[in-house]
């Protein structure tokens, strides 16, 4: 039936796919990229099941030109710090392309020592925000709401940084 809205006990929608670790329950997933601080740059949600290196390149194009210093605003980051699931010779290829160094730890090597200090930023990115219990279970056929909700979560967590007095 044409311009049926969904009824609000049906589950899925568009960016919805079986999870690898729940069962083959269906579900999203979060991508997000944050500065060395946590404030989280950009956000993408897709099917649970979509790989984490498939959504690299995406990520580091939408960080939005940073202001606040003379000149020109930075639009690329000097380096991007990814675990494992980024590993990928392509996407490494064409972040020195764009000149972003790639620190990343390939598969089968060990860890880069001190990476679990620095992914612990991103980390605690992941948990403020799924510490809006709307963001942790997606409850939102439609993947345009859930984003919405989502960049709104950014937002609250950019103003909270802005807020606290740094101590730096």
């Amino acid at each position: 039936m044409r311009g049926r809205l969904p009824h609000p006990r049906e589950k899925g929608g568009a960016d919805t796919g079986p999870s690898p670790v729940d069962r083959r329950k269906t579900g999203s997933k979060h991508h997000l990229i944050c500065d060395g601080r946590g404030t989280p740059l950009k956000v993408i949600t897709t099917a649970a099941n979509v790989n984490d290196v498939t959504q690299t390149l995406a990520l580091v194009d939408g960080i939005p030109s940073i202001a606040g210093r003379p000149g020109r605003p930075r639009r690329r980051p000097e380096a991007l710090l990814g675990d494992k699931g980024y590993d990928s010779n392509a996407h490494r290829d064409e972040l020195l392309r764009r000149r972003i160094l790639p620190v990343i730890s390939g598969k089968g090597s060990p860890n880069i020592k001190g990476i679990g200090k620095l992914r612990y930023v991103v980390e605690q990115t992941f948990a403020l925000l799924h510490h809006f219990k709307r963001l942790a279970v997606r409850w939102e056929f439609r993947t345009e709401l859930h984003d919405a909700f989502v960049s709104l979560a950014c937002s609250l967590i950019c103003w909270r940084r802005l807020r606290k007095p740094r101590n730096d």
